[in-house]
């Protein structure tokens, strides 16, 4: 599943051209969430207008996740056929077109929007990685750093904006959930440039990576992305609903899903710059593991203890996204081989973590309260964080390639 592309290498891109890919990168990697995360403030209003139960709002806010994983495979060869700038340019084209579909006012449209929303988001989540580990191969950490910041940042205004949008606007949640649709418009015309210059792909489809999928690493290393990715999604889905049953007004719930959101741009920040200065990374996946087990028990604890539950949740939550990407890399011998892991890691891994929203919401409505889920969660937590310390060992993938 590796993507080839033509050798170009940062020191081929001039500075100018070095900074606008860059903040190019950044635009694109920050639509990357707010599709997703913008549902939740508003899920409860969707839920009364479209008469759905809490299941069915957990299969709508799965749905991308699990196009993200279903999805994944079909990148690679998408961006050998077409180059990887032109394959980004059509997911953001899709992007587009999903918010419009999503918001034209059917339940069939809502579903259908969301499944095309997920589909080109998930092009993104694969192809802007090897984007950056061929164009700046020399500031790989600086670049994973501030491609998983952007979607961090992404998140936080998707989760703080989207509800005020909605009521300040008069737009009600179609309208609130279409206008990001702007934001991903911004992203295309920033893109094209880009895609200009690009060269067009080898015709050769170049090497593949076999054996991964009998590989006990990488097999850690996507279990580890796969359950930090429930965690995320599941909460970021079910956080503000969770919010508004324990008494706070649904705008305040928003905003402090957007807090949580802000204090995950830290996370996403540090953790790549800790996770590679040390050859093994077991100490920053234990140390993220306790932080997030923190936030997860102050959601269990009385009502007050919110804001001290969200922020190091939110946190840790991002961190352990930018420590995944890390291992991709770091248990890699080369970009081949990481191309591949990545491949296996958001395909496998996001299938797993499209059943969050919907365990959660299923929980919540066999339970009658948020207490079974969130222990559920807590549970996972521990395998997670047994995945990172395993994956977070000093040894690589092993080497296995076809030509």
């Amino acid at each position: 599943m590796s993507v080839e592309a033509p050798a170009t290498g940062s020191a081929r891109l001039a500075p100018a051209s070095t900074w606008w890919i860059g903040l190019a990168i950044v635009l694109v990697a920050a639509n990357l969430r707010p599709a997703v995360v913008g549902v939740a403030p508003l899920l409860s209003e969707i839920q009364a207008a479209e008469g759905l139960s809490a299941t069915a709002a957990g299969i709508l806010t799965a749905l991308p996740v699990l196009c993200f994983g279903l999805v994944a495979p079909v990148a690679p060869p998408l961006a050998r056929r077409l180059g990887i700038e032109r394959a980004l340019l059509a997911a953001l084209v899709l992007l587009i077109i999903g918010f419009l579909v999503r918001s034209s006012g059917s339940l069939v449209a809502l579903f259908a929007g969301t499944v095309l929303l997920g589909s080109a988001i998930a092009v993104g989540n694969v192809l802007l990685p090897s984007l950056i580990k061929r164009d700046f191969a020399h500031r790989t950490g600086l670049m994973t750093g501030l491609y998983t910041m952007a979607i961090a940042t992404g998140g936080a205004l998707a989760a703080g904006v989207t509800m005020p949008i909605a009521h300040a606007a008069g737009l009600g949640w179609p309208g609130a959930l279409a206008s990001w649709g702007l934001f991903a418009v911004l992203a295309l015309l920033c893109w094209l440039p880009h895609v200009r210059r690009a060269e067009r792909p080898a015709r050769t489809a170049g090497r593949r990576v076999g054996g991964l999928w009998r590989d006990p690493l990488a097999w850690q290393v996507t279990i580890y992305m796969g359950l930090q990715s429930l965690g995320y999604f599941a909460i970021t889905a079910w956080l503000p609903a969770l919010l508004v049953e324990r008494g706070y007004d649904p705008v305040v719930a928003g905003w402090l899903l957007s807090l949580s959101t802000v204090a995950g741009i830290a996370g996403a920040t540090l953790a790549p710059v800790l996770a590679t200065r040390w050859r093994r990374q077991r100490a920053v996946a234990v140390a993220i593991t306790a932080i997030a087990a923190i936030g997860l028990l102050g959601l269990l604890a009385p009502v007050g203890f919110e804001l001290a539950a969200v922020i190091p949740l939110g946190f840790a939550q991002s961190a352990a996204l930018g420590l995944a990407l890390t291992l991709v890399a770091v248990r890699a011998p080369d970009a081949a081989h990481a191309a591949q892991l990545s491949g296996m890691a958001q395909s496998a891994g996001y299938v797993l973590a499209a059943a969050g929203p919907f365990v959660m919401g299923a929980l919540r409505d066999l339970s009658g309260g948020w207490t079974v889920p969130l222990l559920l969660l807590v549970a996972l937590l521990a395998v997670q964080g047994t995945a990172g310390v395993l994956a977070g060992r000093d040894r690589q993938v092993r080497r296995s390639a076809v030509a």
